[in-house]
């Protein structure tokens, strides 16, 4: 498979978009601000301790500042007074905000039901898996670490993986034939 067949495939499993091409670093200046964005506000909320709230509150009063004192000079010089459109959410839109919001709720109610019911225990045992390993995880690091640390993979696996694909798919295939071949000889063994 040529190069860029091959990266062609990947950047299609990641939506061929703009995602896509800043995940890739085809958009190097907009992956660069994303990492160097996602690194400010890490070192900014975790090193400095910086709350979150605090930063929303002091930047809406900076704006607040700076538009009253705008309005003011502009009255003052005879010159027109910032453009702030009409700040409103119709009525349409919040319907249709709703209406998915519905649709998404009660589709995770009735996975849940499914799972807690019982009426797969496969699946039950992977969610119970899953949950505790997250809550593993959780307990080693911060939220926002956490979500520091997936932006920067989901900024380097990409990447990679379409760099080395050949090498990956090479190393993966050997590990995926020993699997299936212990669980194979763990099938003749139980018979």
């Amino acid at each position: 498979m040529d190069d860029s067949a091959r990266r062609l495939s990947v950047h299609r499993f990641l939506g061929g978009g703009v995602v896509a091409d800043v995940l890739l670093w085809r958009r190097r200046n907009a992956a660069i601000a994303v990492a160097a964005g996602a690194t400010s506000a890490w070192i900014l909320f975790e090193l400095v301790g910086y709350n979150l709230l605090s930063l929303v509150v002091n930047a809406l009063c900076l704006l607040v500042v700076i538009l009253f004192f705008w309005a003011r000079a502009a009255s003052l010089l005879n010159r027109p007074l910032p453009p702030l459109p009409n700040l409103e959410i119709s009525e349409a839109v919040t319907g249709k905000v709703a209406v998915e919001a519905r649709v998404w709720i009660n589709q995770a109610l009735a996975i849940a039901r499914d799972i807690a019911i019982g009426r797969n225990k496969k699946v039950f045992l992977q969610v119970i898996l899953v949950l505790w390993m997250v809550s593993i995880i959780g307990g080693l690091f911060n939220f926002f670490t956490l979500v520091y640390i997936g932006v920067i993979l989901a900024l380097t696996v990409p990447v990679l993986y379409d760099k080395y694909q050949d090498h990956v798919d090479e190393k993966l295939g050997k590990e995926d034939s020993v699997v299936r071949f212990g669980s194979e000889l763990k099938f003749i063994i139980i018979q």
